[in-house]
């Protein structure tokens, strides 16, 4: 009996191990098979959408930048794409691109054009963009759009200036070619040659003031007009002013008035300050009846330095007075022709008032007459040290005055 024991001892082990080696082939085979099929089923990882050079490249570009995969949807847009609004929802917005889109794949070439497209997903207001479509890899094509709606407008602007700069010097040029025949055909009438020669010199002079007005518009319009900046006494640019706009106002016997708070200071360009008031007092004396009054002062308003023109004429149209400030714009134009304006006063002032980092504002209603008021920020001045007593044997110097302007009491 104990050697029948014994035997069963010496098998079991063996059937055990058998056991466990079947259970191990059966699960490895398992896991394999298992294995295999979940790899059939798992998609292959995905190879990076796009070079890192081109995004890189991408990533310094200014234009709108769109790289489209194989289906056509974006797979990287610039910031700028968003903004001209390109894209949405993952595609192009507009058909005209796509289809720039579809003949670069078909074709394989690289097109440029130029698009108006509506600005934005209502259609309200277009923008000229240069479009450029090409194959950036087998899989992507890149469009580049670039925004020239500002150039276009610039260019608009040009056009329209030279056209009006034509016609304005067309004007007196012609006649003065016309005096000058009429002037040649009366020459045994004395009494005509003078009255004719008057003309002449009035067209002549308006003449000159048109090519100075354009010269000064266009070096304002010039970035760095300002080449230097120096503090200005505002005293100094009233009486100027107004004593260069005291010979046509004596002609129509109106006052100029200067008044308002004394010794105030900008930083600027005196000679330009004083053009753009002097426009501004010229303006008040050709709208203005005869024999009234027309005032120019100043005041502190916080930081800000207020110069009004103030007259009692015939008054802008509420409706007009957006366009004022537009070059060669005229509210009367037979009326501006007759003063010999040119339309270019305002434009200059406007400018002038820009540059200096201020602005001109208008109030004015038809037979109550306008204000016109250039706003400029006051100088910030360091404080001053006390001044010494004057020597009494150094002659002071005089405060010229006369007829032409009068400085009234704030």
């Amino acid at each position: 009996m104990g050697a029948s024991y014994c035997g069963c001892v010496d098998w079991w082990p063996g059937l055990v191990g058998g056991l466990v080696g079947l259970l191990v082939g059966v699960g490895a085979t398992l896991a394999f098979w298992l294995s295999e099929r979940a790899q059939r089923r798992m998609p292959d990882l995905p190879e990076p959408e796009l070079d890192d050079g081109l995004v890189r490249a991408l990533a310094v570009i200014r234009s709108g930048a769109v790289v489209l995969d194989d289906a056509d949807r974006v797979v990287r847009a610039s910031a700028a794409a968003h903004v001209l609004g390109l894209v949405r929802d993952g595609r192009l917005v507009h058909a005209a691109i796509r289809e720039m889109v579809e003949e670069v794949r078909r074709d394989g070439v690289i097109l440029d054009a130029e698009l108006d497209l509506p600005r934005g997903p209502m259609g309200q207001g277009t923008m000229l963009l240069q479009v450029r479509v090409a194959q950036a890899t087998p899989q992507h094509v890149l469009v580049l759009a670039e925004d020239l709606t500002a150039a276009r407008k610039i260019e608009a602007m040009r056009r329209d200036f030279v056209v009006n700069i034509s016609h304005e010097l067309k004007t007196p040029v012609g006649a003065l070619s016309l005096l000058a025949e009429t002037v040649q055909d009366a020459a045994d009438d004395p009494e005509a040659v003078r009255r004719f020669s008057a003309r002449m010199q009035a067209e002549a002079a308006r003449l000159a003031q048109l090519v100075q007005e354009i010269i000064e518009l266009s070096r304002l319009q010039t970035a760095g007009a300002l080449e230097e900046l120096r503090l200005v006494d505002v005293d100094d640019i009233l009486a100027e002013a107004a004593d260069r706009a005291a010979t046509t106002a004596q002609a129509r016997h109106v006052t100029i008035d200067v008044g308002g708070a004394p010794g105030v200071r900008v930083f600027g360009d005196r000679n330009l300050l004083i053009t753009a008031v002097r426009n501004l007092l010229d303006n008040a004396v050709a709208y203005s009846p005869d024999a009234t009054r027309v005032g120019v002062g100043v005041r502190l308003v916080g930081d800000i330095v207020e110069i009004a023109v103030v007259d009692s004429g015939i008054g802008i149209p509420a409706q007009e007075q957006d366009r004022i400030f537009e070059r060669f714009y005229r509210v009367d134009p037979a009326r501006s022709r007759d003063t010999g304006g040119t339309g270019l006063g305002l434009s200059i002032v406007k400018h002038v008032a820009a540059d200096h980092g201020g602005e001109v504002v208008v109030w004015s209603q038809p037979g109550r007459g306008s204000t016109f008021t250039l706003r400029l920020p006051k100088a910030d001045e360091p404080a001053r040290t006390p001044a010494a007593a004057p020597d009494p044997d150094v002659p002071r110097p005089r405060t010229l005055t006369g007829p032409r302007a009068r400085r009234s009491t704030p």
